[in-house]
């Protein structure tokens, strides 16, 4: 045991000294925290520019319709399109809507042109009013008045609440829930794949080099792997916590306004919409977070995060060192990992089905089989998971664990010292069915 611990010691330190973990270590926070200062500080600079629209409509049914709106001026002109094209484009710099005239169908066709492609806003918004006139038109040609359709529609709010077991009532905001869910399925894919990487990486080094000669000569290759296995792990969950505190002292500092005065961005995503209408009606934005966030066990969130992080990692990296023990290049690690990694991409190709069906069957197998589920049990939990559910996973996965290790240790202790011959399935299946 306390070999292995050694192999640890070295793999954590050696790695930790590397300046790739450092400035890793303090990009991924600068990085992730920019992710939630800068939109504030770009909104300022994103505003869009004004924009002069000249209308030259031949059908008079649009006349004095187009009002301005978001930087969108429109004035009206009655040329021919030749003349008018160039007067607004080449003169002006404006762009140009044309309508045509039509003999039998209703006006539904138009003409933008522009020296420049014209942005999202320009064209969405000149549909919406050609699309409301013309049904307006439509209502009236049937004798519907149009005011009476706009009248009927409304909007309708549904504020969901999660009752729990004990009846204590608690709301919640699927939104939020389905956001929170496909960000912690992504980065444990993320986290499994980045770390357990590094595993394969280092076997395959030492392999080339022959220094793995020289260390199983003091330790067993089983041992080497675990140390391996679990030195990495200390690393990945080191970054990790180190990133999440990291951020969260960059964006306090921001937050605080030690860098920012009284018209700064961070004023002005205080006072944007979004936190107005929150606030409409009495209800204070803060509470109405609160009561968002309230609607999630957040100490459930980490400690599974943590864990399944952990298990996902410590069962496909034993599978990662037994392929980088088992091959001599990187070229053949592709045909290799691809068959592994097959149900973590599966995982995330379901994400659209478990975050819309988080009690189906299909994800509640899914979250208790061992290869799947630090994904999609992670999907799960936003959503509210029973806790035997959560127990039972947590085992699987351990005994999964379990299970990969024994499996990539027995090709793991062969193919360690296997160099040139062209390693396939049957010669693996060889090497896991060898009597020792």
């Amino acid at each position: 045991m306390n070999k292995i611990f050694l192999i640890i010691q070295r793999e954590y330190l050696s790695r930790v000294k590397k300046r790739s973990f450092i400035v890793m270590t303090i990009i991924g926070p600068v990085l992730m925290a920019a992710m939630i200062i800068l939109p504030a500080y770009l909104a300022d600079w994103s505003q869009a520019t004004d924009k002069r629209i000249a209308v030259l409509d031949e059908t008079g049914w649009f006349l004095e319709k187009f009002k301005e709106e978001d930087n969108l001026t429109f004035y009206y002109v009655f040329g021919n399109l030749d003349e008018e094209k160039e007067n607004a484009l080449s003169k002006n710099g404006d762009l140009l809507l044309y309508i045509p005239r039509t003999e039998l169908n209703i006006p539904v066709n138009s003409e933008l042109y522009s020296l420049k492609q014209p942005g999202l806003n320009v064209t969405s918004y000149i549909k919406s009013v050609m699309k409301q006139i013309v049904e307006n038109k439509k209502l009236l040609a049937s004798g519907i008045d149009p005011e009476i359709i706009k009248s009927a529609k409304v909007n309708i709010n549904l504020q969901t609440i999660k009752v729990e077991e004990d009846g204590i009532e608690k709301k919640s905001n699927t939104e939020v829930e389905v956001g929170l869910a496909i960000f912690s399925g992504i980065m444990i894919y993320f986290f499994i794949f980045m770390f357990g990487v590094q595993v394969l990486k280092g076997v395959m080094e030492e392999k080339s080099n022959r220094i793995v000669e020289v260390i199983i000569s003091s330790v067993k290759p089983f041992q080497l792997m675990l140390g391996k296995i679990f030195g990495v792990a200390l690393v990945g969950l080191t970054q990790f916590l180190l990133w999440i505190i990291l951020t969260l002292i960059i964006v306090g500092i921001f937050q605080s306004g030690a860098f920012t005065d009284s018209s700064s961005a961070m004023d002005m995503l205080g006072n944007s919409d979004v936190l107005k209408n929150a606030g409409k009606g009495g209800i204070d934005p803060m509470i109405m977070v609160n009561e968002v966030i309230g609607g999630i066990n957040i100490k459930v969130m980490i400690f599974s995060f943590i864990f399944y992080f952990l298990g996902g990692y410590l069962l496909y990296s034993s599978l990662f060192a037994a392929i980088g023990g088992a091959i001599d290049h990187d070229t053949d690690s592709q045909q290799f990992m691809l068959p592994v990694s097959i149900p973590l991409i599966f995982s995330i190709a379901l994400s659209g089905v478990i975050v819309n069906q988080p009690d189906s069957t299909l994800a509640i197998w899914m979250s208790m089989i061992p290869f799947t589920s630090p994904i999609t049990m992670m999907m799960r939990i936003p959503f509210g998971v029973p806790m035997w559910q959560i127990y039972v996973s947590m085992g699987l996965l351990v005994i999964g664990f379990i299970f990969t290790t024994w499996i990539a240790g027995k090709i793991y202790k062969t193919g360690i010292l296997m160099y040139g011959q062209k390693v396939s399935y049957p010669i693996i299946w060889k090497w896991l069915t060898k009597k020792y």
